[in-house]
């Protein structure tokens, strides 16, 4: 199969389709939009979203158009297993964060940022080595999005990668830089709504065009013996443990989950992230069924390149009007977490740099406002750059998910632990990040003393996951009765194997030697801390300015503003 084979749409039908969603995007978010904007509105409506409009910012903000691709790319790849692999641990990022988020809230019930919270804890360089690794993973991301969205075009019409590229960019800054984070919940609502209609009718569509279940069934034979195992060693080591160690990583490090955590009522956020969870497992891993579907057929992937799978699919398979169908279902994925990332790098522009560190507590409203509006047009003309220049967002993806298996345990045990200290946050983040680079670019002979040493950090790392999992859970003895017998089962089968697997072991190396130093630095330490401070320390921005005004009854607002902060 060539590039002509596949179906295009025409230039003024894919500029039509994009006005019409930019367009209605935007014009949905008109009636939330306020002359004097509040900046604690601005990043986290209050804390006041309701159970469905939350646990909706935050399926569709989790399914960005990575989850398309590389659903369909572990399907394609792992067989049986690999949708499973794919989809299940991504939701698993959604649910482990819960129990933590909950001692977040109760810590700094008024903070905006995870950063905010640990500069209460600990000061400026452990709150600062946060926001850098959240701001460095929203860049990434929205470069991702932006790139996805000019692959596509490039794809499905004669327009050029750089005219989607453009389109995408302006488009969720037109409708996210007035309102904000209020704008990305309300049109998530909105995204999710659209996406999950027009998924219940392509996914089905494509399955069944393609032959439905006898045809899946009879193209096993075509499988080897790893794609047609549910418990395959491949797909296990390959896929799946690596993402399992991910999802605390990514959901203590990406500031769209915390900046949802804390904008949730309180009292919501345990079926809002319940709902999320269902919600995301349920859609990736039935994109992921699509590129199982082309693997038992036996179609390869045009050019090469597996990000063509699904678009092959629906191409192949559909008539126009479902191309145009799955055309906007991808924009909407990816721009809804594009304009999550905008959201949540202005917030941390706003609170942890400018709120925190320059205005050190003389916080002026309306100049924090106009910091997060520049921070999101600054940022977006980074991402459409960096996303013309077609980096390498593996490696760049590789070294984020590091530094943010790094920060895991000091940021969670800083809110249980009252020894961690400041220097003990920052230096076992640090040292953590050095042998990190150390085991993943393979800078000593992993093959002799080097590999054992790292291997015995990286049981440790183990021991760390699953022990925290466990303590989120069910408690503190639970958790380290599960530990330390993960611990032993990795030093048991690891040792000697697992440097065959230098990203696992990397990504484990971060985990285990951050935990190491902070706790043998912490229990040198005399220092104790009162949490009762947080909440204290961290208070809401708009207060003084909204003392200071006139006691006046507010007008009703507008529908759509009432959908958005909804108790």
């Amino acid at each position: 199969m060539n590039s002509e084979s596949l179906y295009q749409l025409s230039s003024l039908t894919v500029i039509l389709l994009l006005l019409a969603f930019y367009g209605g995007t935007y014009l949905l978010t008109l009636g939330i939009r306020k002359k004097q904007e509040c900046a604690d509105e601005f990043m986290v409506s209050n804390h006041r979203i309701g159970f469905g409009i939350g646990a909706a910012s935050m399926t569709a903000t989790w399914i960005w158009a990575a989850s398309f691709y590389a659903a369909a790319t572990s399907g394609y790849t792992y067989g049986v297993s690999g949708p499973i692999h794919y989809g299940l641990w991504g939701a698993l990022m959604i649910l482990f964060i819960y129990p933590f988020g909950r001692r977040f809230r109760k810590l700094a019930p008024n903070a905006a940022t995870l950063g905010e919270l640990i500069h209460a804890r600990h000061g400026s360089s452990s709150q600062l080595i946060l926001a850098f690794s959240n701001v460095l993973g929203s860049i990434i991301s929205l470069m991702v999005n932006f790139t996805a969205a000019g692959a596509l075009v490039s794809v499905l019409s004669p327009l050029s990668f750089q005219a989607g590229v453009i389109i995408a960019g302006v488009g969720v800054l037109l409708y996210t830089l007035w309102s904000g984070f209020r704008a990305s919940v309300l049109t998530d609502f909105a995204q999710l709504v659209a996406l999950m209609a027009i998924a219940i009718v392509i996914i089905p569509a494509v399955f069944f065009a393609m032959g439905g279940p006898s045809e899946l069934v009879a193209g096993l034979d075509n499988l080897t013996a790893e794609q047609t195992s549910f418990f395959s060693s491949e797909a296990i080591l390959n896929q799946g443990a690596p993402f399992f160690v991910a999802v605390l990583a990514y959901a203590i490090g990406n500031q769209t989950i915390s900046q949802r955590l804390f904008a949730v009522n309180e009292n919501h956020i345990k079926p809002t992230f319940l709902t999320a969870t269902v919600g995301y497992g349920a859609i990736v891993i039935g994109l992921g069924m699509i590129g199982l579907m082309a693997l038992t057929l036996g179609m390869e992937p045009l050019n090469g390149n597996m990000n063509n799978l699904i678009p092959q699919m629906v191409s192949g398979y559909l008539p126009p009007i479902f191309i145009a169908l799955f055309f906007i279902l991808v924009i909407g994925s990816l721009s809804s977490t594009a304009d999550s990332d905008l959201s949540a790098l202005s917030a941390i522009m706003m609170a942890d740099v400018y709120g925190k560190n320059i205005a050190r507590g003389k916080v002026d409203p309306q100049r924090m406002l106009l910091v997060g509006r520049l921070t999101m047009i600054i940022a977006t003309a980074v991402g459409i750059v960096f996303a013309s220049f077609s980096l390498d967002i593996l490696v760049m993806l590789v070294f984020v998910g590091a530094l943010w298996g790094a920060i895991v345990f000091p940021v969670i045990a800083s809110c249980f632990w009252n020894r961690i200290t400041n220097q003990a946050f920052t230096v076992s983040v640090l040292v953590a990040m050095v042998l990190f680079c150390v085991a993943r670019f393979e800078l000593v002979d992993l093959a002799g003393p080097g590999g054992l040493f790292f291997e015995l950090l990286a049981s440790i790392g183990g021991g760390v996951i699953i022990g925290l999992m466990a303590f989120g859970f069910f408690g503190r003895t639970v958790g380290f009765i599960a530990g330390i017998l993960a611990l032993l089962a990795m030093l048991v089968f690891a040792t000697g194997f697992l440097r065959d697997y230098t990203v696992l072991l990397a990504s484990l190396t971060a985990y285990g030697t951050s935990t190491l130093v902070c706790v043998v630095m912490s229990l040198n330490s005399r220092q104790r801390f009162d949490f009762d401070t947080i909440a204290e320390r961290v208070g809401n921005y708009s207060d003084s300015a909204q003392d200071a005004k006139p006691a006046t009854r507010p007008k009703e607002a507008p529908v759509t503003a009432r959908l958005a902060t909804q108790r």
